[in-house]
């Protein structure tokens, strides 16, 4: 069954959360991150969450999205759903006692070669004030499936300038991924689709093997840079983005690479390459406010 164009702009209903400590604890947990600013609720300061919580709060209305009658698709085509790119400006902070409200608009759907192209606004807004907390823009390819009608958008992602991609100057890191961590960041960040831990699943959709949450790697890779080039401080922070390429199979070894600027606002580029040495994030850039 294809997706059809026509959906362009259809909009959500609300999602409203109330975040709690015990839901920023889970999901820094979920990376392996214990910075005392996600991780030590005792502080006096307290805690903020890590600036890839925002997709906790957007999966929600993927979900609805999905299943709403005018986007809706068998299961055959639905597990092949691959997200593709996430871009998050983040306009402050979120902290526990927020009630948010998150919505997301369809702004384009086209055909690309492996299937399917579908890019979401999500919108996540203080439920109170109305004020912006985090603006995203994520992309699915929904891999062998037609689209029916010409290409839609109604809206572009916001452009952004590259570092210097030089690999001979670039700082390397290792990031391991044990086999168990789509399980572990599927609760912790409450983002649950069996291709990511059920291996029969996986192996049905035409996939090699369990992978790991684009959205998990693009987090492990934020947490790094924050800590190398922010000193730590994930409220300068201001966008972080990612294309998502190759697969992550658990159990197997990242290499980060990164640039900075420094520069403000400073800006820094990274690309995560995979195990067999592919690129699993490609185009990823980091935006922070200038130091206080």
């Amino acid at each position: 069954m294809p997706i059809r164009s026509a959906v362009v702009g259809f909009t959500s209903e609300p999602y409203t959360c109330e975040v709690s400590t015990r839901m920023l604890l889970a999901y820094a947990a979920g990376i392996g991150e214990t910075n005392p600013c996600y991780f030590d609720d005792a502080s006096a300061l307290g805690i903020v969450a890590h600036p890839a919580f925002c997709v906790t709060l957007e999966w929600p209305v993927a979900l609805s999205m999905r299943q709403h009658p005018p986007c809706a698709l068998p299961r055959q085509e639905a597990i092949r759903a691959v997200h593709a790119e996430q871009d998050s400006t983040f306009h402050r902070p979120i902290r526990p006692g927020d009630r948010l409200r998150t919505t997301g608009t369809l702004i384009q759907v086209r055909t690309v070669k492996p299937g399917a192209f579908v890019v979401t606004k999500y919108d996540t807004v203080d439920a109170t004030t109305q004020a912006p907390v985090v603006t995203s823009y994520a992309s699915t390819i929904y891999r062998g499936v037609a689209v029916d009608g010409a290409d839609a958008r109604i809206e572009d992602v916001p452009c952004f300038t590259l570092v210097n991609n030089d690999t001979s100057r670039a700082q390397q890191v290792a990031l391991y991924v044990p086999r168990q961590a789509p399980h572990v960041y599927t609760e912790c960040a409450r983002i649950w689709n069996p291709i990511h831990t059920e291996r029969r699943v996986a192996l049905e959709a035409g996939l090699p093997d369990i992978i790991l949450h684009g959205t998990a790697t693009w987090a492990l890779a934020a947490s790094h840079v924050i800590h190398s080039c922010a000193g730590g401080d994930p409220t300068r922070l201001r966008r972080f983005s990612g294309r998502f390429n190759a697969m992550v199979i658990p159990g197997t070894t990242l290499a980060l690479h990164y640039h900075s600027s420094w520069d403000e606002p400073q800006t820094v580029s990274y690309t995560v390459y995979n195990a067999e040495g592919a690129a699993a994030i490609t185009r990823g850039v980091a935006i922070f406010a200038a130091t206080p």
